[in-house]
């Protein structure tokens, strides 16, 4: 299993993290991707990077709820400064966020769409944040089309018909423990996307599965992801297995 978005360098994991590596490992998790927060993290994230060197791979970017009118600018200089340096998986995790700040929505739309153009021209595919923002998302990725722009609708918590809009934009699907919550309503569609469309993640330390949920999240949970599907689909836990992490193995390249 590939655990395509995990914030492992977070601070709830600081007194054991090494432990819960090891557990997810032990749980059959061959892969971590961690998606960048702002400049305040970047360097602890690339710290484990180098730790794990086989199994874990950073992404670099400006999460949406970090887009503020005194540093947004600043902090893009820092994200476009990593990419000159080095390889990154994926630009991410960026996007638009209206849960939290409305107010900032013009300055999260200039700062999405400048690491589109980033990751168009470093070929790279981009993995999103779409809170309470699935309409404004639509909008830039329909104005900045392009062959190469392609990546994940992380967290994916929206409709049927989104869904399919994602995905006739060449993106996929990033399935975690939203799908087994009660109240999560895209277990109930799911099965109508095709596997070969989606990609596993646990976004830990948020979002736990049940029976956890409410509780810290881990990338050794990601199994409980696979048991949903298992019942979603109707096909075996290996053959999810090996799809989704062909997928994601595609995805990152």
């Amino acid at each position: 299993m590939i655990d395509t978005h995990t914030h492992l360098y977070s601070e709830e994991f600081d007194d054991d993290r090494k432990e819960m590596i090891d557990r997810a490992i032990s749980k059959g998790v061959s892969k971590f991707y961690l998606p960048a927060i702002n400049s305040e993290t970047h360097e602890k994230m690339l710290a484990l990077e180098s730790e794990y060197p086989e199994q874990i791979f950073s992404m670099m970017g400006l999460h949406p709820c970090y887009v503020k009118p005194e540093s947004w600018v600043q902090e893009l200089q820092v994200v476009e400064d990593y990419l000159n340096k080095r390889t990154f998986a994926a630009i991410g995790e960026i996007g638009i966020d209206l849960h939290w700040d409305q107010t900032t929505l013009d300055i999260q739309v200039k700062a999405f769409e400048q690491q589109i153009d980033w990751a168009i021209e470093k070929d790279l595919p981009i993995v999103i944040h779409t809170r309470e923002s699935f309409d404004e998302v639509f909008e830039v990725l329909d104005r900045k089309k392009h062959p190469q722009l392609r990546g994940i609708f992380h967290c994916f918590s929206g409709t049927l018909e989104q869904a399919q809009r994602a995905i006739d934009l060449q993106f996929i699907l990033g399935i975690g423990g939203v799908v087994t919550f009660k109240n999560g309503k895209i277990d109930q569609f799911l099965s109508e996307i095709p596997l070969d469309k989606i990609v596993l993640e646990t976004d830990s330390p948020y979002l736990a599965p049940v029976p956890h949920r409410g509780k810290r999240n881990e990338s050794s949970y990601l199994d409980l992801v696979v048991g949903k599907l298992v019942n979603i689909y109707q096909k075996d836990f290996v053959e999810i297995e090996r799809i989704t992490t062909e997928n994601s193995e595609r995805l990152f390249r």
